[in-house]
């Protein structure tokens, strides 16, 4: 169960730390789609804000399109078309009885509904052939002050599904998508509002991925003793502030954080001589290891630096596997 916590002492407004823990229970699938978030009520109780303060944040989210509100019901995690669930598309209905079903199935409501027999098979082979050339043409996209996360993205997807992909700012996504006939475009759902709002309009479909939920990180962190000094480190801005807010939010002042991005040699330095953990993406790795090798005479204790080795949620990995039709 997700609990949220709020340091009322902070100088990080306690929107702004709300607004990062919900995102990030919906980011990391933590809070799925068509969840029913906590109603202001309960939010209320559990963190101590005014329920005015936690609407705000309601509204904040469903301004990003992460969330929606159900007059009369509450407020729900937005649940994409796609997000249906995993459907096997495989022609071979003899070899795959499941699959047989489902087709079955949908070409019966069709024909209830009034659709005849031809018209039918042209909606199939229609989304079939569009699909396949949308998943022909994959762009990841990231806004471009945080492009570091979409490199992340693009590395981590290429590498599982061994397809390739390419990385484009979300404000060059509109040209990009001008020039090509059909595409997906996948990005995190940190920025799933502002990618649809580009693709609609250019009938590109839009794939949002999970972040990886990050649970023993945050277990290690909150069992950290008080005065610990830890860095953080990523080739993400958005990566770096999301986490720094995260974990200001389970200890406070409790420890010291750092952060630095892997390029900036000279914070990098300083970074590894006064902190005892180094939390950091693999991209950033190499580049840690190798500040800690050069400052080691001048280190008594080297830091543990533990290598988060995923962006996005395996289980959100293999559904764009389906989605792209690789399954």
């Amino acid at each position: 169960m997700v609990r949220f916590r709020i340091q009322a002492d902070s100088d990080i407004p306690a929107s702004t730390q709300l607004f990062n823990q919900i995102r990030f229970a919906i980011a990391s699938r933590q809070f799925p789609p068509g969840h029913r978030l906590p109603s202001t009520r309960q939010l209320a109780m559990e963190t101590g804000l005014h329920r005015n303060t936690i609407s705000k944040v309601y509204r904040q989210l469903e301004d990003n399109g992460l969330v929606e509100a159900q007059p009369g019901s509450g407020i729900y995690v937005r649940a994409l078309g796609h997000e249906g669930g995993a459907q096997l598309r495989s022609p071979v209905f003899d070899k795959n009885p499941e699959a047989y079903q489902l087709v079955k199935q949908s070409l019966d409501r069709l024909i209830e509904a009034g659709c005849s027999l031809s018209t039918a098979r042209e909606l199939f082979l229609g989304e079939v052939d569009w699909r396949l050339r949308c998943s022909a043409r994959v762009i990841v996209t990231a806004p471009q002050q945080d492009l570091g996360v979409g490199e992340i993205m693009a590395g981590e997807i290429e590498q599982s599904l061994q397809i390739p992909v390419q990385l484009v700012a979300m404000e060059d996504l509109p040209a990009a998508l001008d020039r090509t006939a059909s595409a997906t475009v996948v990005t995190s759902r940190y920025f799933i509002g502002d990618a649809e709002k580009i693709a609609a309009p250019k009938s590109a479909r839009v794939i949002p991925v999970d972040i990886y939920d990050y649970a023993e990180e945050i277990e290690f962190v909150k069992n950290l003793p008080a005065g610990t000094r830890i860095g953080l480190v990523s080739i993400s801005p958005g990566w770096l502030r999301a986490s720094e807010v995260i974990v200001h939010s389970f200890r406070g002042e409790e420890i010291l954080v750092m952060t630095t991005l892997p390029s900036d040699t000279y914070k990098l330095g300083a970074l590894v001589k006064t902190v005892r953990y180094i939390g950091c993406d693999r991209d950033s790795f190499p580049k840690v290891k190798a500040a800690v090798s050069a400052h080691r005479e001048d280190i008594i204790r080297p830091p543990q630096v533990i290598c988060c080795e995923n962006y996005i949620g395996s289980q959100s990995m293999n559904h764009l596997q389906r989605e792209l039709g690789l399954a």
